[in-house]
């Protein structure tokens, strides 16, 4: 077995028994192209359907360094969940995190496309919903090590709750809309999405090619989730993450992963 089957098992078979990782499980990746061979390794022995994918940013100078400013994980079938949720799951004794996040559904395949605009990248949306992305790894180091290491499992994705959808969103008004996240009631970050490099449309634009150069396209009914607005937040098991978008709200409860989720 290789480094990078050596990982992908890894982070498959802790992130199956939702138990932690204290250390990385082999030879940390150093490129975008050994982390992203190492989360697509994982993928195909996961096995489970692949309905959509995060997107995050990469800050400077490594977006620099890397050649991207923003990284994808894969978002599954059975860790998508519709509403206000009463629980979500995290890795209780690994890393977890909750995101305020526009979430973008996919209404034409990206197959064969590459180097699009906004305005192309728009045309593929059939919608935008405001919602939440739970971030959590079995290994706690997975944000501090940077973004590679991040991308090697699944991007720190371990779920999504999709709220309502965006009125009006085609006309992007929504982008400055004031986006505030608490945890317990305390205020934990507020932004935009204008702040959000070129913005969760960007955020497609991205993916089509990360995507495109690893064989894959975005098909109609996925999700894109598009990345955080107001930073990403750690939280535990017993926690209790709220969002508002405007005057639209997003609510969830925390556990840990192995309880029922509710929703």
């Amino acid at each position: 077995m290789d480094n990078r089957d050596r990982i992908a098992h890894a982070f498959v078979g802790a992130r199956q028994q939702a138990r932690g990782l204290p250390t990385y499980p082999g030879e940390r990746p150093t490129t975008l192209v050994e982390a992203y061979a190492i989360q697509d390794r994982a993928i195909a022995i996961d096995g489970r359907q692949v309905v959509g994918w995060k997107v995050g940013r990469i800050n400077a100078p490594l977006d620099g360094t890397l050649g991207s400013n923003r990284l994808a994980g894969p978002i599954f079938a059975d860790q998508v969940v519709g509403g206000e949720a009463d629980a979500l799951p995290v890795i209780a004794d690994g890393f977890a995190a909750a995101e305020a996040e526009y979430c973008v559904r996919i209404g034409r395949s990206s197959s064969g496309l590459s180097g699009l605009t906004l305005d192309q990248a728009l045309d593929l949306v059939d919608a935008v919903h405001v919602g939440v992305e739970i971030a959590s790894s079995p290994y706690p180091g997975i944000n501090a090590d940077g973004p590679v290491v991040t991308i090697s499992d699944y991007g720190n994705n371990f779920g999504l709750l999709i709220g309502e959808e965006v009125p009006g969103w085609r006309d992007l008004s929504f982008l400055d809309w004031p986006v505030e996240s608490r945890i317990d009631g305390a205020v934990v970050g507020s932004a935009s999405a204008r702040t959000m490099l070129d913005g969760p449309i960007g955020a497609v634009a991205f993916l089509v090619d990360c995507l495109a150069a690893r064989g894959v396209s975005l098909e109609p009914g996925q999700w894109v989730s598009s990345g955080a607005v107001t930073g990403v937040h750690g939280i535990a098991p017993g926690q209790r993450f709220e969002a508002d978008f405007g005057d639209m709200r997003v609510a969830c409860g925390i556990v840990a992963a192995g309880e029922r989720v509710a929703g």
